[in-house]
């Protein structure tokens, strides 16, 4: 019973750290500034890492670029993030949050980057309305700054759908069935 309530407990306390986990900036602007920096910085840091990426982001209907923060405590995982999707053809700026839930074993907690490309238009459309979600991950992290390692990767969610995760900084080891949700950024939009 005590292992309940204190993994409980951690669950709450995450959720609530995590729910305030908005870009830096006092004004709607400088939020939106510091989102596509991180935007630039990501793109940058996966194009060195992975050269192939950035010809399939040029070729596809759109792409989306999230920072993120996962926490798992033995059974339970939660987390959020913001981002931004960009629309290749019409060039257009959606900006958007994130959060997810999940279970399984871990633990640790992680600084992650996102990035998920759409190879049809339709999808990409499904994701800008908030249609989409997708769930599942496992990984191996034990990283600071350039110090460390992280398992991550590629990984298809359909045949149009692409993601890559970077890990910025973290430690965790966990498998995770986990429902993630994209919406809108209203305040931003």
């Amino acid at each position: 019973m005590r292992f309940s309530i204190s993994a409980a407990s951690f669950v709450l306390a995450s959720l609530f750290f995590f729910s305030c986990v908005t870009p830096k900036g006092n004004t709607v602007q400088e939020k939106r500034n510091y989102i596509l920096g991180m935007k630039k910085e990501t793109l940058s840091e996966l194009y060195s890492k992975r050269p192939e990426a950035k010809s399939k982001i040029k070729n596809s209907a759109g792409y989306a670029v999230f920072s993120n923060i996962n926490t798992n405590l033995f059974l339970f995982s939660s987390g959020n993030g913001y981002g931004v999707a960009i629309d290749n053809k019409s060039g257009k700026n959606a900006y958007m949050k994130m959060n997810f839930g999940g279970i399984g074993p871990g633990i640790g907690i992680k600084d992650f980057r996102a990035v998920l490309i759409f190879n049809n238009k339709q999808e990409f459309n499904e994701f800008l309305n908030g249609d989409w979600e997708f769930g599942g991950h496992a990984d191996a992290a034990a990283k600071s700054d350039e110090k460390g390692a992280a398992a991550g990767g590629e990984m298809y969610i359909k045949d149009d759908i692409e993601v890559y995760q970077i890990t910025e900084a973290g430690v965790a080891l966990q498998a995770t069935v986990a429902g993630t949700y994209f919406r809108e950024y209203a305040e931003l939009n």
